[in-house]
């Protein structure tokens, strides 16, 4: 699991020397044949080396139907119950390249997954989101110091986000294998499935962690090590994918099992785990466990499933919203 919103947002750290070295291989990419012509991407453009100018955004209408529960409305902070509305951190997702998760249509409305996830849970307890855009790297400090009310970015829960932030989770993503249709192996579901390949990911994500921690599982079976690209974009990672440079693209599960069927020449290979991903509060903030018995809410109502139906990724949510879950990393 962009636009920086194809990946999933699960980020470590950010190095100076990753974000370099991914500068450069993106020229280098550039610089390559096969998509490389296509022009500028818009909505129903071709994303170079991606989806298709046939890529069409569903329009059903998931939200307005939802029911307002006054019993949930009624357990917001007095200043929410005033002002009608809390403020949203979250990336800004142009085109259809972040999608299923969040992108936006011809009139740059804001579309996706995530973003009828939102609304719906708004339209639950009553409220509006004003939302605020800023960066994955500045979401959760923005959560912390008070500029976002909520922070919702595809955030995975992780050991040390737990540390400074509550979690109320709204579904499970994973980390996935997506390869090129020319790429030898159909499958992929551990780390020596990729030894002498080049894969593709994002800088400080905990898909870079997966690969570096497992560095050394290719030698340890006498196989060649797999080969790492960093890109904090995913539109250079399918114009590899689409001229041979990309073997295989390590990101989200539903954003990848969402591009195998929308992204001419790929094919989906396999998770290796999964992750709860949810919306991020201030440590100790009343609204987390108001925003989880919401999507619960949404989950008995049918409304949850339905939109991801919309989305075309049914059955891949989550049973039950919890707050701060164990975490996976």
């Amino acid at each position: 699991m962009s636009t920086a919103r194809r990946f999933t947002r699960r980020r470590v750290h950010r190095s100076a020397a990753v974000t370099l070295a991914g500068a450069a291989t993106l020229a280098l990419l550039a610089g390559c044949g096969g998509a490389s012509s296509d022009s500028a991407t818009s909505v129903g453009d071709a994303v170079p080396g991606g989806k298709s100018g046939t890529t069409a955004i569903p329009t059903q209408d998931v939200v307005s139907s939802v029911k307002t529960d006054p019993g949930l409305s009624a357990r917001l902070p007095a200043d929410v119950r005033d002002s009608g509305s809390l403020s949203l951190g979250t990336s800004l997702a142009p085109g259809v390249a972040g999608l299923p998760h969040a992108g936006s249509d011809s009139k740059g409305k804001d579309v996706g997954l995530d973003v009828d996830l939102r609304n719906a849970v708004a339209k639950v307890l009553g409220i509006k989101w004003e939302v605020l855009h800023g960066t994955f790297a500045t979401i959760i400090p923005g959560v912390q110091n008070g500029k976002y009310d909520v922070g919702a970015d595809n955030f995975g829960v992780t050991e040390s986000r737990e540390k400074v932030v509550d979690f109320a989770t709204y579904l499970n993503d994973g980390q996935s294998f997506l390869g090129s249709k020319e790429v030898e192996i159909d499958k992929a579901t551990k780390l020596t499935d990729l030894c002498g390949l080049t894969v593709a990911t994002s800088p400080g994500s905990t898909f870079q962690q997966i690969l570096t921690d497992g560095a050394s599982k290719c030698s340890g079976v006498g196989k060649k090590p797999y080969k790492v690209l960093y890109f904090s974009d995913s539109a250079p990672i399918f114009l590899g994918l689409a001229n041979g440079k990309v073997d295989i693209y390590f990101g989200p599960t539903l954003a990848l099992k969402y591009d195998a069927t929308h992204v001419p020449g790929t094919k989906y290979l396999g998770e290796i785990s999964t992750t709860p991903v949810g919306f991020v509060t201030k440590k100790g903030s009343p609204l987390s466990p108001v925003l989880s018995d919401a999507v619960n809410k949404l989950i008995a109502d049918g409304d949850y499933a339905k939109i991801f139906k919309k989305w075309g990724v049914p059955g891949t949510g989550t049973a039950k919203s919890q707050v701060n879950p164990p975490p996976t990393f």
